[in-house]
Order: structure tokens, then sequence, then C-alpha cells
């Protein structure tokens, strides 16, 4: 049986990796065994937690969280970024884009609007200048994009984008950006975006 969870003691923290491979139920349960047998260790100390190994959705990261704030009250710190956009990419991962959760939005963005999902996102119209849409993987946009799209924002380089009709000033994947010179790439009907060898590719 695979170990979902391992504690490793440090100096100055405590390190709680998460296997990859493992449940959310799963990493849940092996915590409510461990974590009583870590309170011990501690006494009156205060050393931080650290929890790496699993990209986690926020709703994950907030259960685990909650779940060793109960039993031991200490800081707690995630590897895997908690906030979507590219200022709180803290480490680049890489996963499979087919098994991603997708959310719809029915109707178009207007300028100054702003959505962020987790997982991929489904616009069912337009996205208008000034507007902007971020998911944690890909960004399908039936209508025409015209407002800035970031998917992959918490660094997966496998997300893409795609548009009905592709009219953006820029365009980012993961960590990486391209501004769009209207001389070199004219409007694309039936954009496909993606990321081939570190470069953002427009079909």
């Amino acid at each position: 049986m695979r170990n979902s969870v391992s504690i490793n003691l440090r100096k100055n923290e405590i390190i709680i990796k998460l296997n990859e491979e493992a449940e959310q139920k799963e990493i849940v349960a092996k915590l409510k065994k461990k974590l009583p047998d870590l309170k011990k260790l501690y006494q009156d100390e205060k050393t931080p937690i650290k929890v790496v190994g699993k990209v986690l959705k926020n709703k994950e990261i907030d259960e685990i969280q909650d779940l060793i704030k109960s039993t031991i009250d200490v800081e707690i710190s995630f590897e895997s970024p908690k906030g979507l956009g590219l200022h709180n990419i803290r480490k680049t991962f890489e996963r499979k884009i087919a098994v991603s959760e997708t959310k719809f939005h029915r109707g178009s963005l207007r300028s100054g609007q702003k959505l962020e999902t987790e997982g991929s996102l489904v616009i069912l119209g337009d996205v208008n200048s000034g507007a902007e849409v971020v998911a944690s993987d890909n960004i399908v946009v039936l209508g025409a994009l015209r407002g800035l799209a970031h998917a992959g924002a918490k660094g997966n380089k496998q997300a893409i984008v795609s548009a009905g009709l592709f009219d953006a000033v820029q365009i980012r994947i993961a960590n990486i950006v391209k501004e769009i010179n209207r001389d070199e790439e004219p409007q694309h009907k039936q954009a496909y975006i993606s990321i081939v060898e570190d470069r953002i590719i427009i079909e």
C-alpha cells in the first residue's frame, strides 16, 4: 500500500509530504491518524509546518489546513500556490489537461469584469476588451476573445486557450506571456493557442 502522507522533522520546520497520486479522502484519513502522534513531539514549541508534494485545489488546501490547525495550532504553509495569477506561481506544475474540472459561464464579459476559476473555463459568449479570464487549466471562448485570457495560471504548461475569434493584444499560459503585434498576427478565427518549446503558438 502506498504511503499517502509522510512527515519529516527538520531543524526549523516540519515537512508533510503528500503523495501526488493520493485522493483527498485518503490524505485526510492518514492525517487524522498521524497528527496526534506529531502533536506529542511539539510540547511548547511552535515549529511551522510546510505541506508539499501535490497540487491542491483551494477547497482541499482549506480542508487540510483546518484539520492540522484543529490538532496543532501552528503556522502552516503550502508549496502548492493557493491563488491564481502570475504573482502566485511558486512552482511550475505540469499536469494532464484531460482530467480537468470545467466551469461554464453563460453570457459575455464586459470591460472591467474578471472571472477566475479552478480547472477549465468555457465562456458561452464574448470576452470583450478590458475584461479578464483566469483559469488554472484551459480556457475556451465560444465567441470573440478580445480581453485578457490567462490559462494554466498555477503553472500548467499543458493548458490551452481556444476562441471562436481571437483578437486580443496579450495572451498568457502558465508563466509565459505573449504580446500580440497586429502587424504580425492578424485576427484568428477559431484560434487554438498552446505552448510549444516554451513559446506561445497561435494556430
